[in-house]
Formats: C-alpha cells, structure tokens, sequence
C-alpha cells in the first residue's frame, strides 16, 4: 500500500472520531470525496437517486461535481479536510 492510501485510511478512521459532528455541507464533501477517492467517477445512469428522494440527490450531486478528480486528488482533499476538522 501507498503511503497516500495508508495516510487516507487513517483519515477515514478518524473522520469517525471527531468530536464535533460537521456541517451538513461538510458531510457531504467529505462523502463525495471518499466516493471519488474509492470508487472513481460516478456513474450518471446506475447512481441516478430516484425523485424526491433529497438526501440522495444531494449526496450524488455533491459526488458529480468531483467527476474527472483523480483518486489520489480525492484522497488528498479528504486527508486535508479531515485534518482541518482535527483543528
């Protein structure tokens, strides 16, 4: 394993523990990253939520946004942001 995806599990782990719950906007962007960072971009037809479902749809809107970052740029946003929460 890479030094990157060690340091970004370890980010995960703690994204768990914090001790201040985040925002809702920073949920959804340390989802979106973890998502672009493990599983590449979304796919726009078997990702689509379906209507009315708002929790989904922003979840895959937040996700969308990030199509064409790399995984390792994903995994380094959500490192930086996690260690910004850290405070």
């Amino acid at each position: 394993m890479t030094d990157l995806k060690n340091t970004f599990e370890q980010a995960v782990t703690e994204s768990k523990e914090l001790t201040k719950r985040p925002d809702n906007e920073t949920l959804l962007r340390l989802y979106s990253l973890y998502k672009q960072a493990t599983a590449g971009d979304i796919n726009d037809d078997a990702e689509k939520p379906k209507m009315f479902d708002f929790v989904a749809q922003a979840k895959y809107d937040a996700w969308k946004k990030l199509k064409g970052i790399t995984a390792d740029e994903a995994m380094q946003q959500y490192i930086d942001l996690v260690t910004q929460l850290k405070g």
